[in-house]
């Protein structure tokens, strides 16, 4: 097992090295369902159609042009730990209005930068998996919230179904790595992918460190077979 310290500064340079690539990958990989999930996500926002959210584990910031996309009025403060990540995404930023709503931030998601209590809303697609200390980033999501705001987790998760769970496997494990080894550069990064997959949270465990954070009413939505699973979680 690494220690905490030593899984941060795997998971960035793992990230570093397929930056990139990433968002390519991504749609290539996931047969372009993975707009549909930041879709889908997104909307389950839409109490909030104005006023400041916070992307976490923003990436190359997909899941920020959405939040931006669906609300013209919305500012996207876009945190990831990354830097090479958040520089990919922002050479690749659209010239449109979005670029005067989209604020890139280089933070640790276990240690927010941000005041208590200023965001609507919370976002973090794939990226609680990589958390080096998932209940402390918890944590500092429902500080930063404001009362009545709305957590969103938008995490992969391991299909129930018998037949679609030995497909599934067979993608992750065996097709995707060499795959992306061979496009990336980087096979160890999408291995290290599959496993975080196969370790993470059964969804009932992830629930129960949202309510010992702090949230109330949370839930949760499969999606595509349950291979992503969205958590919701209220402050």
């Amino acid at each position: 097992m690494r220690s905490p310290e030593d899984k941060k500064t795997f998971v960035k340079a793992k990230f570093s090295s397929i930056s990139k690539k990433y968002d390519f990958l991504n749609s290539v990989l996931s047969f372009q369902i993975d707009k549909y999930w930041r879709w889908v996500t997104t909307r389950m926002l839409r109490e909030f159609p104005e006023g400041p959210v916070l992307d976490l584990c923003a990436g190359t910031l997909p899941l920020s042009l959405e939040l931006a996309r669906q609300a013209a009025k919305r500012q996207v403060v876009a945190m990831d730990f990354c830097e090479d990540m958040l520089r990919a995404g922002v050479d690749n930023l659209p010239s449109d209005e979005r670029l005067l709503r989209i604020f890139p931030v280089c933070g640790d998601g276990e240690e927010l930068p941000g005041a208590s209590g200023c965001f609507w809303g919370i976002t973090v697609a794939f990226g609680v998996r990589n958390l080096a200390q998932t209940q402390k980033g918890l944590r500092e999501m429902w500080r930063v919230l404001k009362p009545g705001g709305k957590l969103l987790i938008l995490e992969f998760s391991r299909p129930r179904n018998p037949v679609v769970k030995i497909l599934y496997n067979f993608y992750l494990n065996r097709v995707l790595p060499k795959v992306a080894g061979m496009v990336s550069g980087d096979k160890e990064a999408y291995e290290y992918l599959a496993s975080s997959i196969a370790e993470f949270y059964e969804p009932s465990e992830l629930l129960a460190m949202m309510e010992k954070a702090g949230f109330s009413k949370t839930y949760l939505r499969p999606l595509t077979m349950g291979i992503v699973t969205v958590y919701v979680g209220i402050k």
